[in-house]
């Protein structure tokens, strides 16, 4: 077994659980960058994972990685640079472990993230909101759960993989009902729930009849939602939607898209960008401003408390006859 091999055992078993206590999630994106690496390495140098040194995974092969990434497994930009934050924490580790790879290390640390471009953030409005609710069958069991679970996603702001860890004994509905959830970066929060979402959670509890340890949103084996399941459910629904509401064709619908609706009703609503943070458990404030570009509406209010300047429209006349007739070609 060559030095890379052991340094990737000890990455993962000294530096991520040993030392760091990363979370699962980190562990499983951390060990699915490095298969992906293995395998591109060993399709292009034929050299096995095991047998690969140190020496063999230079800056140039890496730099191969990643627009392979991009090129042929048509991973976004921000996703190549998940990927490569994951190598880079590798060969920091590795910097202590081989001092003698010292050069080709920090010619790896050095490669660059991509700059990428922030796209605007998509989110329903009041009456798209109406419609994609009024979609699911309530008059079955698969629909209730769906309504159910909609409801609380647009109202909460939930990420999909803390929606679908919820348990029975997470919802509290009496006397200042809210939720509690165990979001991203170990940060536990308290969501409170408006009297609309507590009435459809109560019937729903009522029906599910579930222990405290059970999953809140069952499939139809009662096992717990997988995360695949409630992006497909919402973008069935959405499409049903659709036919009655039709910008929502317009618009791809993700339990994401419902996310940013939760704080976009929020910011509507007058809530300060600090408060929306800490409702849908982000860890800077600025992650929260792009709500406030989104928003067209709030900048039209700013515009109207703004005096326009005294100026008049101007024309231009070309000076010959010749020149108007190449201008308007």
């Amino acid at each position: 077994m060559s030095a890379l091999a052991p340094t990737i055992e000890a990455f993962f078993t000294q530096r991520l659980i040993a030392q760091r206590d990363a979370s699962p999630r980190t562990i499983a994106a951390y060990r699915d960058t490095l298969r992906l690496l293995l395998a591109f390495i060993y399709d292009r140098t034929g050299i096995p994972p095991s047998r690969l040194d140190i020496g063999d995974v230079d800056a140039a092969l890496i730099g191969a990685f990643l627009t392979h990434l991009e090129t042929v497994r048509g991973n976004s930009v921000r996703t190549r640079n998940a990927r490569l934050a994951a190598i880079r924490s590798l060969f920091g580790y590795a910097a202590i472990r081989h001092p003698e790879h010292a050069e080709l290390i920090q010619r790896v640390l050095a490669i660059p993230t991509k700059r990428t471009t922030r796209p605007d953030v998509s989110f329903l409005t009041p009456t798209e909101i109406d419609a994609l609710l009024a979609t699911p069958e309530t008059d079955t069991w698969i629909g209730r759960r769906d309504h159910t679970l909609l409801v609380l996603l647009i109202q909460t702001g939930l990420r999909v993989s803390e929606l679908t860890a919820l348990l029975c004994s997470d919802i509290h509905l009496g006397v200042g009902a809210h939720v509690r959830c165990h979001g991203k970066g170990r940060k536990d929060r308290a969501t409170p729930l408006t009297a609309q979402t507590v009435s459809v959670l109560l019937a729903w509890e009522h029906e599910h009849s579930g222990s405290p340890a059970d999953p809140l949103f069952l499939s139809r084996r009662r096992g717990p939602l997988s995360t695949d399941a409630v992006e497909w459910l919402v973008t069935k629904h959405a499409t049903t939607a659709a036919a009655t509401c039709p910008p929502l064709r317009n618009k791809t619908v993700t339990p994401h898209v419902l996310r940013h609706t939760a704080a976009m009703q929020l910011l509507n609503a007058g809530v300060d960008s600090s408060v929306i943070a800490l409702w849908l458990g982000h860890e800077s404030i600025a992650t929260t401003q792009v709500y406030l570009h989104a928003d067209l509406a709030l900048k039209e209010q700013a515009l109207a408390r703004t005096t326009p300047p005294n100026t008049k429209p101007g024309r231009y006349r070309p000076p010959d006859q010749l020149l108007a007739f190449l201008e308007a070609l």
